[in-house]
Protein backbone atom coordinates (compact mmCIF):
# COMPACT_ATOMS: atom_id res chain seq x y z
CA UNK A 1 0.00 0.00 0.00
CA UNK A 2 1.51 3.00 -1.11
CA UNK A 3 1.22 5.84 1.72
CA UNK A 4 2.21 9.17 0.71
CA UNK A 5 3.50 11.58 3.05
CA UNK A 6 3.44 15.80 2.79
CA UNK A 7 6.02 18.17 3.44
CA UNK A 8 5.45 20.03 6.78
CA UNK A 9 4.58 23.55 5.47
CA UNK A 10 1.85 21.95 3.40
CA UNK A 11 0.82 20.37 6.41
CA UNK A 12 0.38 23.81 8.19
CA UNK A 13 -0.63 24.98 5.10
CA UNK A 14 -3.67 22.61 5.23
CA UNK A 15 -4.20 23.21 9.15
CA UNK A 16 -4.08 26.80 8.89
CA UNK A 17 -6.79 26.85 5.50
CA UNK A 18 -8.90 24.18 7.59
CA UNK A 19 -9.02 26.66 10.93
CA UNK A 20 -9.88 29.62 8.59
CA UNK A 21 -12.99 27.39 7.02
CA UNK A 22 -14.28 26.61 10.85
CA UNK A 23 -13.77 30.04 11.62
CA UNK A 24 -16.18 30.58 8.56
CA UNK A 25 -18.47 28.07 9.38
CA UNK A 26 -18.72 29.46 12.65
CA UNK A 27 -19.33 33.09 11.50
CA UNK A 28 -22.13 31.83 9.16
CA UNK A 29 -23.68 29.96 12.29
CA UNK A 30 -23.60 33.16 14.67
CA UNK A 31 -25.12 35.03 11.18
CA UNK A 32 -27.97 33.22 11.52
CA UNK A 33 -28.61 33.23 15.12
CA UNK A 34 -28.91 36.85 14.25
CA UNK A 35 -32.27 38.49 14.74
CA UNK A 36 -33.43 39.52 11.25
CA UNK A 37 -34.43 43.63 12.21
CA UNK A 38 -37.08 43.84 9.20
CA UNK A 39 -39.11 41.35 11.27
CA UNK A 40 -38.74 43.29 14.33
CA UNK A 41 -39.45 46.60 12.35
CA UNK A 42 -42.93 44.63 10.86
CA UNK A 43 -43.82 43.81 13.95
CA UNK A 44 -43.77 47.33 15.30
CA UNK A 45 -46.00 48.78 12.30
CA UNK A 46 -48.62 46.08 12.45
CA UNK A 47 -49.16 47.07 16.26
CA UNK A 48 -49.01 50.73 15.53
CA UNK A 49 -51.96 50.03 12.73
CA UNK A 50 -53.93 48.06 14.97
CA UNK A 51 -53.50 51.04 17.76
CA UNK A 52 -54.20 53.63 15.04
CA UNK A 53 -57.16 52.68 13.16
CA UNK A 54 -59.85 54.29 15.14
CA UNK A 55 -58.04 57.34 14.73
CA UNK A 56 -60.15 60.15 12.50
CA UNK A 57 -58.26 60.49 9.32
CA UNK A 58 -55.64 59.15 6.95
CA UNK A 59 -52.77 57.53 8.52
CA UNK A 60 -49.21 56.70 7.51
CA UNK A 61 -47.12 55.50 9.61
CA UNK A 62 -42.87 55.26 9.50
CA UNK A 63 -40.91 53.28 12.18
CA UNK A 64 -37.05 53.04 12.27
CA UNK A 65 -35.40 49.50 12.53
CA UNK A 66 -33.26 48.57 15.44
CA UNK A 67 -29.68 49.74 15.06
CA UNK A 68 -28.03 47.22 17.55
CA UNK A 69 -27.84 43.33 16.27
CA UNK A 70 -30.37 41.06 18.28
CA UNK A 71 -30.25 37.34 19.15
CA UNK A 72 -32.81 35.57 17.10
CA UNK A 73 -36.24 35.53 18.44
CA UNK A 74 -39.10 33.19 18.04
CA UNK A 75 -41.54 35.01 19.55
CA UNK A 76 -42.18 38.75 18.85
CA UNK A 77 -44.60 40.79 20.70
CA UNK A 78 -45.04 44.80 20.47
CA UNK A 79 -46.14 47.50 23.38
CA UNK A 80 -46.19 51.09 23.50
CA UNK A 81 -44.45 52.38 26.59
CA UNK A 82 -46.36 54.61 29.45
CA UNK A 83 -46.71 58.21 28.18
CA UNK A 84 -45.83 57.56 24.45
CA UNK A 85 -48.64 59.65 22.05
CA UNK A 86 -50.55 57.60 19.93
CA UNK A 87 -49.94 60.17 17.24
CA UNK A 88 -47.01 62.18 15.78
CA UNK A 89 -43.73 61.10 16.78
CA UNK A 90 -43.66 58.78 19.40
CA UNK A 91 -42.10 55.13 20.42
CA UNK A 92 -43.21 51.43 19.91
CA UNK A 93 -41.28 48.50 22.01
CA UNK A 94 -40.44 45.05 20.85
CA UNK A 95 -40.01 42.47 23.30
CA UNK A 96 -38.78 38.88 22.89
CA UNK A 97 -40.46 36.01 24.58
CA UNK A 98 -38.72 33.17 23.05
CA UNK A 99 -36.18 31.54 23.15
CA UNK A 100 -34.04 34.59 24.83
CA UNK A 101 -35.72 37.76 26.15
CA UNK A 102 -35.01 40.91 25.23
CA UNK A 103 -36.56 44.44 24.54
CA UNK A 104 -35.67 46.97 21.97
CA UNK A 105 -37.29 50.54 21.79
CA UNK A 106 -37.82 51.93 18.04
CA UNK A 107 -38.35 55.66 17.38
CA UNK A 108 -41.68 55.72 15.27
CA UNK A 109 -44.12 58.32 13.30
CA UNK A 110 -47.93 58.08 13.11
CA UNK A 111 -49.23 60.94 11.29
CA UNK A 112 -53.34 61.35 10.65
CA UNK A 113 -54.14 63.40 8.24
CA UNK A 114 -57.56 65.09 9.31
CA UNK A 115 -59.74 67.29 10.19
CA UNK A 116 -59.98 69.42 13.45
CA UNK A 117 -62.28 72.31 14.78
CA UNK A 118 -61.19 76.24 14.73
CA UNK A 119 -62.83 78.82 15.99
CA UNK A 120 -63.74 81.56 13.23
CA UNK A 121 -63.30 84.63 15.00
CA UNK A 122 -61.83 85.14 18.32
CA UNK A 123 -64.20 84.29 21.88
CA UNK A 124 -63.93 85.70 24.55
CA UNK A 125 -64.04 83.07 28.16
CA UNK A 126 -67.38 81.77 29.10
CA UNK A 127 -68.86 82.33 25.60
CA UNK A 128 -71.63 79.30 24.18
CA UNK A 129 -70.22 77.80 21.06
CA UNK A 130 -72.82 77.59 18.45
CA UNK A 131 -71.93 75.97 14.66
CA UNK A 132 -71.46 79.97 13.75
CA UNK A 133 -68.25 80.08 15.95
CA UNK A 134 -66.86 77.02 14.39
CA UNK A 135 -64.59 76.14 11.20
CA UNK A 136 -62.99 72.85 10.07
CA UNK A 137 -59.42 72.63 8.80
CA UNK A 138 -57.01 70.04 7.91
CA UNK A 139 -53.83 69.12 9.12
CA UNK A 140 -51.38 66.78 10.70
CA UNK A 141 -53.53 65.82 14.01
CA UNK A 142 -49.96 64.23 15.69
CA UNK A 143 -48.63 67.96 15.33
CA UNK A 144 -51.06 68.95 17.50
CA UNK A 145 -52.62 68.75 21.31
CA UNK A 146 -54.13 64.87 21.98
CA UNK A 147 -57.09 66.76 23.28
CA UNK A 148 -57.98 68.50 19.88
CA UNK A 149 -61.93 68.54 19.08
CA UNK A 150 -62.45 66.37 15.39
CA UNK A 151 -66.15 66.83 15.36
CA UNK A 152 -67.38 70.15 15.59
CA UNK A 153 -70.61 69.05 16.28
CA UNK A 154 -69.71 67.65 19.87
CA UNK A 155 -69.19 71.03 20.98
CA UNK A 156 -72.17 72.56 20.70
CA UNK A 157 -73.35 73.92 23.76
CA UNK A 158 -69.96 74.09 25.17
CA UNK A 159 -68.47 77.07 27.02
CA UNK A 160 -64.75 78.78 26.64
CA UNK A 161 -62.79 78.17 29.94
CA UNK A 162 -61.08 81.87 28.71
CA UNK A 163 -60.52 83.75 25.37
CA UNK A 164 -59.53 82.15 22.53
CA UNK A 165 -58.29 83.61 19.10
CA UNK A 166 -59.35 83.32 15.81
CA UNK A 167 -57.97 80.42 14.13
CA UNK A 168 -57.07 78.53 17.05
CA UNK A 169 -57.83 74.78 17.36
CA UNK A 170 -60.54 74.20 20.16
CA UNK A 171 -59.12 71.19 22.73
CA UNK A 172 -61.41 70.06 25.70
CA UNK A 173 -58.75 71.86 27.85
CA UNK A 174 -60.11 75.15 27.19
CA UNK A 175 -63.87 74.04 27.29
CA UNK A 176 -66.54 73.32 29.54
CA UNK A 177 -69.21 71.52 29.34
CA UNK A 178 -72.92 72.65 28.62
CA UNK A 179 -74.89 74.34 31.68
CA UNK A 180 -76.58 71.28 33.53
CA UNK A 181 -78.38 73.77 36.08
CA UNK A 182 -79.12 77.25 35.68
CA UNK A 183 -78.84 79.50 38.59
CA UNK A 184 -82.11 81.03 40.05
CA UNK A 185 -84.03 78.08 38.18
CA UNK A 186 -85.99 75.45 39.47
CA UNK A 187 -83.98 72.46 40.67
CA UNK A 188 -85.17 68.61 41.12
CA UNK A 189 -83.28 67.67 44.34
CA UNK A 190 -82.36 64.04 45.17
CA UNK A 191 -81.28 63.34 48.55
CA UNK A 192 -79.89 59.90 48.82
CA UNK A 193 -79.09 58.29 51.81
CA UNK A 194 -78.78 54.51 53.39
CA UNK A 195 -81.74 52.75 52.58
CA UNK A 196 -83.89 55.79 51.33
CA UNK A 197 -84.04 58.21 47.99
CA UNK A 198 -86.37 61.59 48.24
CA UNK A 199 -86.81 63.45 45.34
CA UNK A 200 -87.77 67.63 46.28
CA UNK A 201 -87.20 70.80 44.21
CA UNK A 202 -85.11 73.96 45.11
CA UNK A 203 -83.23 77.09 43.57
CA UNK A 204 -79.82 76.85 42.03
CA UNK A 205 -77.61 79.13 43.57
CA UNK A 206 -74.98 79.05 40.61
CA UNK A 207 -74.39 77.64 37.30
CA UNK A 208 -73.07 74.02 37.39
CA UNK A 209 -71.90 71.65 34.42
CA UNK A 210 -72.23 67.92 34.61
CA UNK A 211 -70.60 66.64 37.76
CA UNK A 212 -69.63 70.14 39.33
CA UNK A 213 -70.88 70.51 43.10
CA UNK A 214 -73.46 73.34 43.20
CA UNK A 215 -75.67 74.41 46.25
CA UNK A 216 -79.10 74.89 46.03
CA UNK A 217 -81.86 76.33 48.16
CA UNK A 218 -84.78 74.32 49.58
CA UNK A 219 -88.03 75.35 49.30
CA UNK A 220 -87.28 75.78 53.93
CA UNK A 221 -84.72 78.07 53.44
CA UNK A 222 -81.66 75.52 53.87
CA UNK A 223 -78.88 75.45 51.47
CA UNK A 224 -77.41 71.63 50.45
CA UNK A 225 -74.55 71.30 48.34
CA UNK A 226 -74.82 68.34 46.01
CA UNK A 227 -73.48 66.97 42.70
CA UNK A 228 -75.02 68.28 39.18
CA UNK A 229 -76.75 66.21 36.46
CA UNK A 230 -78.61 66.62 32.89
CA UNK A 231 -81.88 68.50 33.29
CA UNK A 232 -81.40 70.88 35.81
CA UNK A 233 -80.87 67.86 38.90
CA UNK A 234 -78.70 67.58 42.06
CA UNK A 235 -77.90 64.36 43.68
CA UNK A 236 -76.91 65.15 47.49
CA UNK A 237 -75.53 62.15 49.56
CA UNK A 238 -76.27 61.70 52.84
Amino acid sequence: MAIEFFPIATRRAGCALAALACLGLAGVAHAGDRQDPAAVQAQAERFLKIQSAGLPGRVTIEVQPPRAALPACSALDAFQPAGSRGAGKTTVGVRCLAPGRWTVYLAAQVRVIGAYVVTREPLPANHVLTAADLASREGDLGNLPADVVTCAADLLGYRTASGVAAGAPLRTALLRPPLAVQQGQTARLVLNGPGFSVQSEGQALANASRGDRVRVKTASGEVVSGVAEDGQQVVVSF
